[in-house]
């Protein structure tokens, strides 16, 4: 169980990834971005989660130089991850997109690059490239976002490498038990992206309740309870004490009754797309 902020989780290829990371999906390139990363830096956030389709790379890559700066500390010290985009997937489609990506961060590698959705019919091809970009050191670690059950046992078919990782929507509306279970026996760990359902589940009165005997906000009991289920998670916030807060939650456990209560209020209820109907 993590209990401090840069506590890490073994990937199945020994990479070491922080529990808990800034999301920066929606996030403005430019000042917006720039401030949202060194903010969470500077209150010992190490893990950041951009993609090509974010449009803010550049913003991400300048703001961890700044940080590294301003902060003392090294590259090795931070866990970056981006994504490559659905227009780019294909195998040297791919192996361009990365180059792209690390052009803009302004990094040598990345910890963390994903396929970001399921392309029918192309995924595979991607995946051939991903693998490579692990053998070139391009990337320390592969991995998917949005994939299924069936997308998984498909791309494992034929993968020389298995993903370290697949980051899904999650949370108290769309707990994603079945792909959590497939995950935990293949050695993949979940990520959750939207952890607070774009702000939907902090309305929810279990979870206020649950929150009010913890002293503690809905969001971070959400966030809790993330973590208590050993999932990564990356909650996106722009504002510094929001940053904050939503780290704020190494320092209680919700009970297994809390926990439960917590599972039980799953809907199925998605906030962005069905990763098996989308077409962008």
């Amino acid at each position: 169980m993590p209990n401090h902020l840069q506590d890490t989780v073994k990937l199945n290829n020994g990479v070491e990834m922080p529990w808990f990371g800034l999301g920066v999906w929606q996030v403005k390139e430019g000042d917006e971005v720039l401030s949202s990363v060194k903010t969470a830096i500077r209150h010992g956030y190490r893990s950041i989660d951009t993609a090509a389709a974010y449009k803010n790379e550049e913003g991400v890559g300048q703001a961890i130089r700044e940080a590294l700066e301003e902060n003392g500390l090294k590259r090795e010290e931070l866990f970056i991850t981006t994504k490559v985009w659905n227009a780019d997937q294909g195998y040297e489609s791919t192996l361009a997109a990365i180059d792209a990506s690390l052009s803009k961060l302004g990094l040598d590698y990345v910890d963390l690059y994903l396929i970001h959705w399921p392309v029918k019919g192309k995924y595979k091809e991607t995946w051939k490239a991903l693998e490579k970009i692990y053998q070139d050191g391009k990337a320390k670690a592969i991995g998917v976002c949005n994939f299924h059950v069936h997308h998984l046992e498909d791309l494992m078919e034929d993968a020389q490498v298995v993903p370290a990782l697949n980051q899904i929507e999650l949370h108290p509306y769309l707990s994603q038990k079945e792909i959590r279970d497939f995950c935990a026996k293949k050695g993949i760990a979940v990520e959750a992206w939207s952890p607070l359902a774009q702000g939907k589940v902090v309305k929810d009165e279990t979870i206020q309740a649950i929150g009010n005997k913890y002293g503690k906000t809905a969001a971070q009991v959400v966030l809790r309870w993330d973590l208590q289920n050993n999932i990564i998670t990356i909650p996106k916030s722009v504002h510094e004490d929001r940053i904050t807060g939503n780290a704020d939650v190494f320092n209680f456990e919700l009970s297994p009754e809390d926990m439960a209560a917590i599972d039980s209020l799953n809907l199925n209820e998605r906030t962005g797309p069905d990763p098996d109907n989308f077409n962008f």
